[in-house]
């Protein structure tokens, strides 16, 4: 009797939750519309934006992020050379993941790589920010047809045992635990704490008075991002410890950008650990700076857009950038 006592409380509870959870969805969509385009794609329907005229710049947010983390400040200031494409990952934004999808980097590159392809970009130069500087290196490691060149802000590029202390809630390896929590604990706990979220993520910088909104951060609050975001960091490791293995092969200008005080991702773990990997790699590490550089430092993304951008011609060796590209190392 007890047991059936307890399994109607929980039912209760998890039915209470859940109707929460769906307002608090319905109310955030509402402030953050669609606002661009819908692409469907491998039985997926891609949501992005493009803007701007010039040669293609395809750009690839992070982990819980949407594209309106990279068009909030970063997007405007390029339009006038590029034509500026920014996309919802799959499983975020306001793109879709059907149940059951792959959310690993190979599949997520693979999915971006027919994109491409129906858009006919031909060979965009890429940048992915975070995660989405991981999901960059597998599409030109897999589809080098697909991609020009790289620009890396802040990104994953190594295998990592422990996570970031501010994604720790997003650790749920079994996935239907998962899955209830996205639908009834995930939202309600994201809106009570995520003043404290988006500071840490920031940190060391300011958080913009409109990232909630023109920002995207609302975006990442909902139930079905927390799902989609574990499930990716649930499997991230396994792809990167072979793409580790394969990065000398790039033949593709690349250039990584790092704040010298990220507290998400190391930049000597990430970046540093890569100038002996990459043919023609260059490094920059903006000193004082966190890890939302698209938006805390975009004078210094664009320059090293510029940089790639401007690159050809035969391999280089690997090279740390120097003023005006770059600011004095941290020691």
């Amino acid at each position: 009797m007890e047991w059936l006592v307890a399994a109607t409380v929980f039912l209760v509870v998890s039915v209470v939750l859940w109707l929460v959870s769906f307002r608090i969805d319905r109310k955030i969509e509402s402030q953050v519309p669609i606002n661009g385009r819908f692409l469907e794609v491998g039985g997926e329907r891609l949501h992005y934006t493009d803007e701007g005229r010039g040669p293609v710049l395809l750009m690839i947010h992070g982990l819980s992020g949407c594209a309106r983390n990279l068009t909030h400040s970063l997007a405007p200031q390029l339009r006038e050379q590029f034509r500026v494409i920014t996309l919802d990952r799959p499983g975020s934004g306001y793109s879709t993941r059907r149940r059951g999808a792959p959310a690993d980097l190979p599949a997520q590159a693979s999915l971006i790589a027919r994109f491409i392809r129906t858009l006919d970009l031909g060979q965009p130069l890429v940048l992915g920010h975070s995660l989405g500087g991981a999901i960059a290196l597998s599409l030109a490691l897999n589809h080098p047809q697909s991609v020009s060149g790289l620009v890396l802000v802040a990104p994953l590029t190594h295998p990592q045992r422990m996570l970031p202390l501010v994604f720790l809630s997003l650790g749920v390896r079994p996935a239907l635990l998962r899955r209830w929590m996205s639908l009834t604990l995930a939202a309600p706990m994201a809106m009570l704490g995520r003043h404290k979220l988006v500071k840490a993520v920031f940190a060391p910088d300011p958080v913009p008075e409109d990232f909630d909104v023109r920002g995207g951060g609302l975006l990442g609050m909902r139930t079905s991002n927390f799902y989609n975001a574990s499930s990716e960091i649930a499997v991230v490791n396994r792809a990167l410890i072979d793409m580790v293995k394969h990065y000398p092969s790039l033949k593709l200008p690349v250039g990584l950008i790092y704040g010298s005080r990220d507290p998400v991702l190391s930049y000597r773990r990430h970046g540093e650990s890569m100038v002996g990997k990459v043919p023609g790699l260059a490094l920059e590490i903006v000193q004082g700076r966190g890890h939302m550089l698209p938006i805390t430092a975009v004078e210094r993304v664009v320059a090293m857009i510029r940089h790639v951008a401007g690159q050809a011609g035969p391999q280089r060796s690997a090279t740390i950038l120097h003023p005006p590209f770059a600011a004095s190392r941290a020691g």
